[in-house]
């Protein structure tokens, strides 16, 4: 079989803007739907670390990336590898590789390009925030979000790349310059008369080395930042009304350069074994691919958390969320901090001297007594036993809170902050922050979970670790 996707994760955050509310602060027409919104403690690359252990964790256990590749418009750090704490939180081999593909929509592209003509299993993944100005199209029709794709070859394919075609021109459709936070977009009807043609060529070339035509598309994926050319390409093309998905922009909003793996996931979690699947993206010209699903989706339905489905991550969003808070979460509305010392900056020594515990969090358990310990140490509290210890992360272990605290005058950019007394499955017990959780009904025994996320930045650095948030289900 030739190389294909053998694994996929989708991550989707918590909390949703209704649009209307929008319009409702700003004095603007009501629109519909609601965009997916990164909360104050996250970023493209904890969302990145999301995504990517969500697949890692329905791949099968005899492929593991061997390259790491992450896409998006929004970088935490420029003149600085993204993906390197991505491949630390993953726990990657240290002599797999990691690349940024930085700056544009289409890098989202390029990065599942890459990991598809890799020699070696690669995952690619592509994660983005996007921002605009208040009452603007872009804040309104954006999301956020992440998606992440192991390709390699052999049985454990699901869906078997059988084509790809790509057409590429120059014209000014949105741009940004270094420094702005919002990008400039040019008039809709000059994209649309653009990216049509090149979408059709695209997708005949596509279908052409598949041998298919557009009748036998089963699933006609179609994805970009222009809303319009968008829907020309879906009703233009020639492809089956019954075939076109859903392309979830009224649901989550456009995730910028990872919509397309969004989009593509949620196909793939209803797709029939033997289903073909024409993935359109438009971006500075377009890619059509064509994939095969397989019959290896099914054993692979299985592994995979019925939570992780796009489906699933859609239902499970907060809607209530004000539009202040967002502003602020975004630094467009500048409020008064909490009147607390801010956070110190992290120091690179000693990050780096406890880079598993940092960002794999790697406890460790005792190999004479089977103590846990956390965070992990060298000498067993339970036996004494020294420099004994088998690591182990619990990036994936379930606990429940054994107790907590709202504190009201911590600081915080979403006060008040919870912090609760975390017991593992499996032993071992940890004090760290809950988020994505409502203060008033967080209670001892709920089920957690951990998730990377940014705990501050100070002075320019950011300060990753770990909290837990409610289960999301399937632990």
């Amino acid at each position: 079989m030739s190389r294909g996707i053998v694994a996929y994760g989708v991550y989707l955050p918590y909390w949703r803007l209704v649009r209307a509310r929008i319009a409702e602060a700003l004095d603007l027409p009501a629109t519909r739907g609601t965009r997916s919104v990164a909360s104050y403690d996250e970023d493209a690359t904890t969302m990145a670390v999301e995504a990517g252990l969500a697949a890692l964790r329905a791949a099968s256990g005899g492929t593991a990336p061997a390259e790491l590749v992450v896409a998006t418009t929004a970088p935490a750090y420029l003149d600085k590898t993204n993906a390197v704490t991505v491949h630390a939180a993953l726990g990657l081999d240290r002599g797999s590789p990691a690349f940024d593909m930085n700056g544009a929509v289409r890098s989202g592209s390029a990065a599942l390009r890459y990991a598809a003509r890799a020699e070696r299993p690669a995952l690619a993944i592509l994660s983005d925030c996007r921002n605009g100005l208040p009452g603007g199209a872009e804040e309104r029709d954006g999301g956020d979000g992440a998606a992440a794709f192991l390709f390699a070859g052999g049985a454990d394919v699901v869906a078997e790349q059988v084509a790809y075609a790509a057409t590429t021109a120059e014209f000014l459709d949105r741009w940004r310059l270094p420094g702005e936070g919002a990008s400039h977009l040019w008039e809709e009807r000059f994209g649309e008369s653009e990216y049509l043609p090149l979408a059709e060529e695209a997708i005949t070339d596509a279908l052409k080395q598949a041998g298919v035509t557009t009748t036998d598309v089963d699933h006609l994926v179609v994805t970009g930042s222009h809303a319009r050319a968008v829907r020309a390409v879906q009703r233009g093309t020639g492809f089956r009304p019954a075939a076109v998905a859903d392309d979830l922009t009224d649901l989550i909003g456009n995730a910028g350069a990872a919509h397309q793996g969004i989009a593509l996931a949620g196909v793939l979690d209803i797709a029939a074994p033997g289903a073909l699947v024409a993935a359109v993206t438009l971006a500075d010209g377009a890619e059509a691919t064509v994939f095969r699903v397989t019959n290896a989706i099914v054993g692979y339905r299985k592994r995979q958390h019925s939570s992780d489905a796009v489906s699933a991550q859609i239902a499970a969003g907060r809607t209530d969320l004000s539009y202040c808070r967002f502003l602020t979460w975004r630094d467009q509305l500048r409020r008064e901090p909490p009147r607390r010392p801010e956070p110190s900056p992290p120091s690179a020594p000693p990050a780096a001297r406890n880079q598993s515990w940092k960002f794999r969090f790697a406890a460790c358990r005792c190999g004479v007594c089977g103590t846990r310990l956390v965070p992990p140490g060298r000498v067993c509290i339970a036996c004494g036993a020294t420099d004994r210890m088998i690591e182990e992360s619990l990036a994936g272990v379930p606990g429940a809170v054994a107790t907590f605290t709202v504190d009201r005058l911590a600081f915080t950019p979403n006060p008040p902050m919870v912090v609760a007394v975390i017991d593992f499955e499996g032993g071992g017990r940890f004090r760290c922050e809950l988020t994505d959780v409502d203060p008033e009904t967080v209670a001892i025994g709920d089920r957690v979970e951990m998730t990377f996320r940014k705990v501050s930045t100070t002075q320019g650095i950011h300060n990753y670790f770990w909290k837990a948030r409610p289960a999301r289900g399937g632990v």
